[in-house]
């Protein structure tokens, strides 16, 4: 069965929630290799990045309790 966003998203607030803190690369990285590519795209600077729909939910699941920290590319509870 595929993957959802949803599903993604809610992978990535249970990892914050454990750990504290989820670095984008090895979101990426988890996200390829157990949800699947069609999550992860190239963005205009030639970086990857997390599909729009899997950031629109997982926003919407944690409520402003994760914060993007961006200059070392991580979530982070709040």
């Amino acid at each position: 069965m595929e993957a959802t966003a949803q599903e993604v998203a809610e992978w990535m607030v249970k990892e914050i929630r454990f750990t504290g803190s989820l670095y984008q690369t090895a979101a990426i990285e988890y996200v390829k290799a157990n949800f699947g590519e069609q999550f992860v795209f190239r963005n205009e600077n030639g970086n990857e990045s997390l599909d729009k729909e899997v950031k629109k939910a997982f926003r919407k699941l944690h409520g402003g309790r994760i914060a993007w920290d961006r200059d070392l590319f991580m979530w982070a509870w709040t």
